[in-house]
């Protein structure tokens, strides 16, 4: 069996800049096949694949990390941050922002500088599946990793 080549994204870049352990893995890309798909290619639980979600604040974007098999609440969003409205970033501003197209958004390696939000209870998972900066390209990370490595401030708008 041959060794797996696995792209090199700016995501990747940024991790190993980082020092940060993860184990890649690849899949069939599904259009619209979201965390569900994902879940059931690597059989994980969709509570632990992460989606990287781009929001629009009041013409700030910024990054949020939710479980697959939740929703953000845009409101409460919103009251946190202070702002009258958040809304999904479309998706020229979003690629703009992050170097990434729909369906391939990591949160790490992207173009601009984005603020980083994240449900809080990610942080109670042993590993966490998160995408790596290509469709069908998805990273097990600890999640500790991540919190000790990025500027993340932890929230609750899970719905």
């Amino acid at each position: 069996m041959g060794k797996i080549d696995f792209p090199v994204t700016t995501a990747i870049r940024e991790l190993k800049q980082k020092n940060i352990n993860y184990v890649p893995f690849l899949y069939e890309y599904e259009e619209k096949g979201g965390t569900s798909q994902t879940a059931i290619e690597l059989n994980v639980d969709e509570h632990n694949v992460i989606k990287t979600l781009i929001f629009n604040a009041d013409g700030e974007l910024i990054i949020c990390l939710q479980h697959g098999d939740k929703e953000v609440s845009t409101k409460e969003l919103a009251r946190i941050l202070k702002v009258k409205k958040v809304e999904p970033a479309d998706q020229k501003s979003a690629q703009n922002a992050t170097g990434y197209q729909f369906g391939g958004t990591s949160p790490f390696g992207t173009k601009k500088k984005l603020n980083i939000y994240a449900e809080s209870t990610i942080f109670d998972l042993e590993k966490i599946y998160i995408n790596g900066g290509k469709r069908g390209y998805i990273l097990e990370i600890n999640p500790y990793e991540i919190e000790n490595n990025y500027s993340i401030t932890k929230v609750s708008v899970a719905i």
